[in-house]
């Protein structure tokens, strides 16, 4: 899979930071929200949605990747995660992890902070050994 260009991390960045204005989380106060590039061009985005029945809450990760399955997509570019939080780029947690390496075991991962600053990480160096079935993509 290719590597974004400068203007698609742009728009992955600009897309994370206003999707998460529209997070759900009177729990954690803890706003995520997140952006996935197609390899057809179209991004879907995502935020976390906290439930009382903590079970029942969704991260901003998956929320936008099964926004793009549910529209047929299963070929992914890049994903952009951000939070509130300028101490640390947070990455995604251990479920949003394995969901992600359902659908590609070498996906960049945009981590921006509230200025808009990033880093990129990849889901190979967050998650090397991932159990399932990756040759359902």
């Amino acid at each position: 899979m290719r590597e974004p260009t400068s203007e698609e991390i742009e728009k992955l960045v600009e897309l994370a930071l206003k999707a998460k204005e529209f997070a759900y989380c009177p729990y954690s106060n803890y706003r995520v929200g997140a952006a996935i590039l197609c390899a057809n061009g179209i991004y879907y985005t995502g935020v976390n949605v906290e439930n009382a029945s903590y079970g029942g809450a969704i991260c901003a990760e998956r929320v936008a990747i099964t926004k793009a399955v549910s529209e047929g997509q299963k070929k992914f570019i890049a994903i952009s995660v951000s939070t509130d939080s300028f101490e640390k780029f947070a990455r995604p947690c251990g479920i949003c992890r394995q969901f992600i390496s359902e659908f590609a075991t070498d996906l960049s991962i945009y981590l921006v902070n509230p200025d808009g600053k990033y880093i990129v990480d990849n889901i190979k160096n967050l998650f090397p050994e991932p159990f399932g079935n990756n040759d359902l993509t």
